[in-house]
């Protein structure tokens, strides 16, 4: 049986009929004061691309970060001409249970930003899609189709990540060591100039002793906080390269328990169904 959500907006009210699931979707078609449809399917949490234990509702009927909706397809509102794109995703904070949402911010199909009031009816739209999936039965069915589906993408970009944030290491800690002698240089030169000035007093040398821009004093400055700066980076850097790196052996090893579990045995207790 179809569910069908009444939600009220700024802008009245919009009715969003559940379609069957597609795997790992759900389209619901909306009506009222809005036509059109929202897309909800799961994802990875944002801060942990290895946890698929978010919803993702879309404007349109398709996954809009991984293909584009034609613009006639795009819901509207039912007094007006224009489509809109956006999207919200609904997932647990880290602590306390609570939920969180994450909205990219609608825009018309030429790009504009609607009306607060408009915005305010698309955002209410898609977290009631959102909230209903996340409450249905089936949900664990619908996040491990989409963990399937997306990650080979994952583990392309994760393997990317941390090779880039490996070379971003590298980089700091290189620039890290080259102030530590360049800071030396500086403090030196600056007391040269000092014993000039005490000798020979001259308003350049003045300039160059100021703590101005470009001076002796100023290089000074930002050699002292260059080295621990680029240190911290490289040691951020780092703990991202690695947690990237536990995330792709994490997906991979999801990866073997569903091939395992496929071959035969039941995908989750208390039902008939696999993925």
């Amino acid at each position: 049986m179809s569910t069908t959500l009444t939600i009220e907006t700024p802008s009245g009210t919009v009715r969003a009929t559940a379609g069957p699931r597609r795997t790992d979707s759900v389209v619901f078609e909306l009506h009222g004061v809005m036509r059109g449809s929202v897309h909800v399917t799961g994802t990875q949490h944002p801060r942990y691309w290895d946890q698929f234990t978010a919803v993702r509702a879309c404007l349109g009927p398709v996954d809009a970060f991984e293909t584009t909706a034609p613009d006639d397809a795009l819901p509207r509102l039912a007094r007006g001409g224009t489509g809109y794109h956006g999207s919200l995703t609904r997932y647990t904070a880290d602590y306390g249970g609570y939920i969180e949402v994450s909205v990219r911010q609608p825009t018309s199909v030429a790009g504009n930003e609607p009306s607060a009031k408009t915005t305010a009816t698309l955002t209410a739209v898609l977290r009631a899609c959102a909230d209903s999936v996340a409450q249905r039965d089936d949900l664990p069915l619908i996040l491990d189709a989409s963990r399937l589906r997306k990650t080979p993408g994952l583990l392309r970009f994760l393997s990317w990540a941390s090779a880039h944030a490996d070379a971003e290491a590298v980089r700091c800690e290189a620039e890290s060591r080259a102030a530590r002698p360049a800071l030396k240089a500086a403090v030196a030169a600056w007391w040269t100039v000092a014993r000039w000035f005490t000798d020979r007093p001259h308003p350049l040398l003045l300039l160059m002793l100021a703590d101005r821009d470009h001076s002796l004093a100023r290089l000074v400055h930002v050699m002292e906080w260059q080295g621990p700066y680029f240190a911290d980076r490289a040691a951020e850097d780092r703990g991202r390269a690695d947690k990237y790196r536990a995330e792709v052996v994490s997906l991979r090893a999801q990866q073997r328990r569903g091939r395992t579990r496929r071959r035969g045995a039941q995908a989750y207790p208390g039902t008939r169904e696999t993925v």
